[in-house]
C-alpha cells in the first residue's frame, strides 16, 4: 500500500472507511455518511466509487457480495489500523491545541 497517500485522510476517506464497519453497498455508504455527518458531507458517486476502487486496490476494504442491490464492501484489518492511526493523529492535534490554549 502507498502509505504516504494515507498519512492524513480526507473526510470522505475517513467516513467511507468508518461506514464499512458493517457490510454496505454504495447507496448505503452514501446514506450513512450523509446521516452521520448531518448532511455536511455529501458523497458524489464519482468520489465514492473512485475511493472504493482505491481502497480495494490497497487492501483497506474487500468486496464481500454482489447481488441485485449492488456490490457490498467491508473494511479489512489493515483499513481498521489506518482508521486507528488517523484517530490517534487527530487526538494528538486536539491535545496540542488544548495544551496551548488552556494553559
Amino acid at each position: 500500500m502507498a502509505r504516504n497517500q494515507y498519512q492524513t485522510l480526507t473526510e470522505p476517506m475517513f467516513f467511507i472507511l468508518l461506514s464499512l464497519d458493517e457490510v454496505r453497498n454504495g447507496a448505503e455508504i452514501t446514506s450513512w455518511v450523509n446521516q452521520i455527518t448531518k448532511g455536511r458531507i455529501k458523497l458524489a458517486p464519482g468520489t465514492l466509487y473512485a475511493l472504493l476502487g482505491q481502497f480495494l486496490e490497497d487492501d483497506l476494504i474487500i468486496r464481500v457480495d454482489v447481488n441485485k442491490k449492488g456490490k457490498h464492501y467491508t473494511i479489512t484489518e489493515e483499513g481498521k489500523d489506518l482508521l486507528d492511526n488517523e484517530v490517534q493523529r487527530l487526538r494528538l492535534l486536539v491535545d496540542n491545541y488544548d495544551k496551548f490554549f488552556n494553559q
